[in-house]
C-alpha cells in the first residue's frame, strides 16, 4: 500500500532530486510556484519551492528504502516521539496540491496552528470545488489546507468566491 511521507533533502537539491526520482520510477511531488519578482531594473516570473528541503514522496515498503539511497535525501519526516515515517493522509496531499496548481495568489505555508474554523468551498475562480477553511489575519480572508504533519497551506480567496460546506 502507497503511502505520502515527507523526505528531507539537502538544501538546494529538491529539483534534482525529484528529477532523480521520476527516474527511478518513484511518484513524488515538489511543490513549486510561479512568483514575480522585482528587481531595481527588472521584473521576471520565477519558479519558487513552495516548501524548501522537502520532497513528497507516494512509496510502497520497498521503495521507501530506495529513496534514501540517493545521496540528497537525508531522512523522513516523524511525528515527535515516534521512530516511523510520518504519513500525510491521500486526501490532505490532494488538496494540497490543487490549491498549489490552481490557486493564483501566493500559497503559504504556516506552521501556526489555527483554531478550526468554519468549513468552506470555493465556488468561484481557478480553485472552484475546493474544500478548506475559513481563516481571517489582519482583515483578509484566506482558505487554509491543514497538512497535520507540517501545518498548513493559506492562499487568499475572495468572500465573494466562498459559500459554506
Amino acid at each position: 500500500m502507497k503511502q505520502w511521507l515527507v523526505a528531507y533533502v539537502r538544501m538546494h537539491h529538491e529539483r534534482k532530486t525529484s528529477e532523480r526520482l521520476t527516474q527511478m520510477g518513484i511518484e513524488n511531488y515538489l511543490p513549486i510556484q510561479k512568483e514575480v519578482r522585482q528587481w531595481s531594473d527588472r521584473r521576471k516570473t520565477v519558479d519558487r519551492i513552495v516548501i524548501p528541503m522537502m520532497v513528497f514522496v507516494h512509496v510502497d515498503a520497498e521503495e521507501r528504502s530506495q529513496v534514501l539511497s540517493l545521496s540528497s535525501v537525508t531522512r523522513y519526516m516523524v511525528l515527535r516521539g515516534t521512530s516511523s515515517p510520518a504519513v500525510i493522509p491521500d486526501k490532505q496531499m490532494e488538496r494540497f496540491r490543487f490549491m498549489l496548481d490552481f490557486s493564483e495568489e501566493t500559497v503559504t505555508m504556516s506552521s501556526e496552528t489555527f483554531a478550526p474554523g468554519e468549513k468552506v468551498r470555493v465556488v468561484k475562480g481557478k480553485l472552484s470545488g475546493l474544500v478548506g477553511e475559513l481563516i481571517t489575519i489582519n482583515g483578509n480572508s484566506k482558505v487554509i489546507i491543514r497538512l497535520d504533519v507540517l501545518g498548513c497551506a493559506q492562499a487568499d480567496i475572495p468572500v465573494g468566491y466562498l459559500e459554506k460546506a
